[in-house]
């Protein structure tokens, strides 16, 4: 293991949680195991482990960026992840709207409908 990648396991946890982190790597098999190691050393070793952008601004970088391409399934893992670095409700809410703005209302909506489920998951927002 490369210091690069110890970064980025450490990275991941402190994001991702280390149950969540742990289940993944321990499901990793000859197919994708390269992948898993190579994502975690180069997205959160190299991109996180870069110290110049703190932890709650590259959530809401992610947040935008993954709500962009439409993968809603990484979007609500990185919302937890957003979270857990420290982003309020309300940095959520406006990070939703520049969503909306570049990348049409739906997505917006469906942005919307994520942040609500996990922010009430999160006990943050009381149930509608």
């Amino acid at each position: 293991m490369t210091d690069t990648f110890e970064k980025g396991l450490a990275k991941r946890k402190a994001t991702l949680g280390a149950e969540y982190v742990e289940k993944n790597l321990a499901a990793a098999d000859e197919f994708n195991r390269p992948f898993q190691e190579a994502m975690t050393e180069w997205c959160w070793g190299f991109g996180w482990g870069d110290e110049a952008i703190d932890v709650k601004t590259r959530s809401l970088m992610n947040l935008s960026m993954i709500g962009a391409l439409g993968k809603m399934h990484e979007w609500e893992l990185h919302l937890n992840g957003a979270i857990t670095n420290g982003c309020t409700m309300e940095e959520i809410r406006a990070a939703i709207h520049v969503i909306a703005i570049y990348c049409g209302v739906p997505q917006g909506v469906e942005c919307f409908r994520i942040a609500r489920k996990v922010l009430e998951e999160r006990d943050l927002l009381a149930p509608s």
